[in-house]
């Protein structure tokens, strides 16, 4: 794949050697309270919101719910308009990594050339997603993102989070290597990103409200096939307008895509196949709707909800 003369996105937020706080989590400890109560201090609640936040923190500081230090550390971050990252010092453990940075950061950047020209096409106006680096775990408006989970994104925040140790885990524990491969990982979240801005995913949320366990598992199928498909819109124009693609790349994506198919998984860990739990799609709908996208370039073509074969 030819990327290192594309354009990079400058929509990253930075985490990796960051922990995320028991505040940001949302916990239910004193953290979690002080954090709900910290938007009534910010906006002005006067001397008496600072005394009842002060008095609680004290009182939780002895009874060692939190560690006082730390919390007005991060309370000075966030007064100051700061994340409360420590990333700032954070030095990447090989030039691999940081290699690997470059390259998402030129992905992310491509899909957001395509998508911009797509939906002015349309007459709209295209809302980018950010991509947030993290080691570990790290705090969404989603919950608590770890990296076991792999890259995801999150509707509430619109960030797509990636622990760079997944591109190792998909090349030793997937056999998908390449780099289109990993490529074709980051559009799909932004293809979720997609699916956000264009209201479906709303649409989806409200539709499942009525729906049982299992329809609400094929809707999720045919949403994750869409997100492959908008994956696949991107690898057509990046290829067409910018020639970014080598001998081998769709056959790294193709291989990836059949990798992490919800029967491929279910085969290896339980070692049986169970459809009606499918939640991703199998290897082949997958790779499908990948297809779909890389040959037509063409947003209708992926309506995976009106379909009547997947």
């Amino acid at each position: 794949m030819r990327w290192r003369d594309g354009k990079k996105s400058t929509n990253i937020e930075d985490r990796r050697g960051e922990s995320p706080s028991p505040m940001a989590m949302g916990g239910i400890g004193g953290g979690g309270i002080l954090f709900r109560l910290l938007p009534l201090l910010l906006r002005g609640g006067g001397l008496k919101s600072l005394v009842m936040i002060g008095v609680v923190a004290i009182g939780a500081h002895m009874l060692g719910i939190i560690n006082l230090p730390s919390l007005l550390g991060q309370l000075a971050g966030i007064s100051s308009g700061s994340s409360g990252s420590t990333t700032a010092s954070y030095q990447p453990s090989s030039p691999a990594e940081q290699e690997q940075v470059e390259f998402t950061k030129v992905v992310l950047g491509d899909t957001e050339v395509t998508w911009e020209a797509l939906f002015a096409q349309r007459g709209l106006t295209y809302r980018p997603a950010t991509l947030v680096f993290f080691t570990g775990a790290t705090s969404t408006s989603c919950g608590q993102g770890q990296a076991a989970m792999g890259p995801f994104y999150c509707p509430a925040d619109e960030n797509v989070y990636i622990d760079l140790s997944f591109y190792s885990e998909l090349q030793q524990r997937f056999g998908a290597p390449g780099d289109f491969a990993q490529a074709y990982v980051i559009a799909h979240e932004v293809g979720h990103h997609i699916q956000t801005v264009l209201g479906i995913s709303e649409q989806v949320q409200r539709q499942n409200q009525r729906l049982s366990d299992e329809e609400r598992n094929q809707m999720s199928v045919r949403q994750e096939l869409q997100a492959d498909c908008y994956a696949g819109i991107w690898g057509f124009y990046a290829n067409r307008d910018r020639q970014i693609l080598e001998p081998g790349d769709l056959q790294e994506a193709l291989v990836a895509a059949t990798a992490i198919g919800d029967d491929t998984l279910q085969r290896q860990s339980q070692g049986r196949v169970r459809p009606e739990s499918f939640t991703h799609g199998s290897a082949e709908q997958r790779k499908r709707w990948l297809t779909v996208g890389l040959q037509q370039g063409n947003i209708d073509a992926c309506d995976t909800f009106a379909a009547r074969t997947l």
